[in-house]
């Protein structure tokens, strides 16, 4: 499975218009999109651990959408809703990170190991 991981934080001036534009394209993008396996959303809490400070990027936000492999990704990523998408993602964000993740369960650290020890 292919993990594509974006954190992000709104701008401070973003309009009710302009958020409520950046939620239905995003709906829309997961819902018309057929490679779209899963999608989670989560908005960051704060609870003092010590690694809240030590983070750099201080998003609100994440959004996780999986796919069965990597060419599922590609054409989630090639889709003209997800265009549309990406055009109100980069105009409504302060701050934004997107990562694309191999992904499984703890099993999947047998087959990384060699990756942690060069």
């Amino acid at each position: 499975m292919v993990t594509h991981l974006a954190l992000m934080t709104p701008r401070p001036d973003l309009s009710n218009a302009d958020r409520d534009s950046l939620i239905a394209a995003f709906t829309r993008a997961v819902r018309e999109i057929p490679s779209v396996r899963n999608v989670r959303v989560g908005r960051r809490i704060r609870h003092g651990a010590g690694y809240e400070q030590a983070t750099p990027l201080a998003a609100d936000y994440f959004v996780a959408i999986d796919f069965a492999d990597l060419g599922a990704l590609q054409a989630y990523l090639c889709h003209p809703a997800h265009g549309d998408l990406g055009r109100l993602f980069g105009a409504s964000l302060s701050e934004a990170a997107v990562f694309d993740f191999e992904a499984g369960g703890v099993e999947v650290f047998d087959r990384w190991r060699d990756d942690w020890t060069g």
